[in-house]
């Protein structure tokens, strides 16, 4: 036998409808793509350093060096980073000199990372964030860290090591 509905019941009924629904809505799979979709879009992408410790995402183009490495070191700025996202890497430098590359891909989601400011690579989909330095998750939903790849320099290039 069921309880009867009571105002009570009701309300906290509605209540919770009103709280659940825009926050399961927030964090759905909105399930449709689009050109006009940064995350989503097939357009290729490179991220180019403004700054010393910024990236912004820029369509076509490549910051790969001519010597076919990764990325010209210069490219990649002390405390930022550099997302290649026909490689799906990501290629930082942590302090002077020393460079590491991760997965661009969040493990949250599978979207793709857009930035890297103040040692700190950033996924938009979520919020979630890794370190630099080592990949793992300094905030947000993302349950594991970005695989690293082994990189090196080798002349005035960040190559796979």
């Amino acid at each position: 036998m069921t309880a009867p509905l009571t105002r009570r019941r009701a309300l906290t009924g509605a209540a919770t409808l009103g709280v659940g629904v825009p926050l399961l809505a927030a964090c759905g799979d909105g399930g449709s793509t689009t050109a006009d979709d940064p995350v989503t879009s097939s357009a290729p992408t490179t991220s180019v350093p403004t700054s010393a410790a910024t990236t912004e995402t820029t369509a076509g183009g490549s910051s790969a060096p001519a010597t076919g490495g990764l990325v010209a070191a210069a490219d990649v700025p002390v405390g930022g980073g550099v997302i290649l996202t026909d490689e799906e890497l990501v290629v930082t430098q942590p302090t002077a000199g020393e460079y590491k590359a991760f997965s661009a891909i969040c493990t949250h989601q599978s979207c793709i990372v857009t930035s890297v400011t103040d040692n700190t690579i950033h996924c938009p989909c979520h919020g979630s964030s890794f370190s630099a330095e080592d990949g793992s998750v300094t905030g947000g939903p993302a349950p594991s860290p970005l695989a690293e790849t082994a990189v090196k320099l080798s002349g005035d290039a960040v190559v796979k090591a």
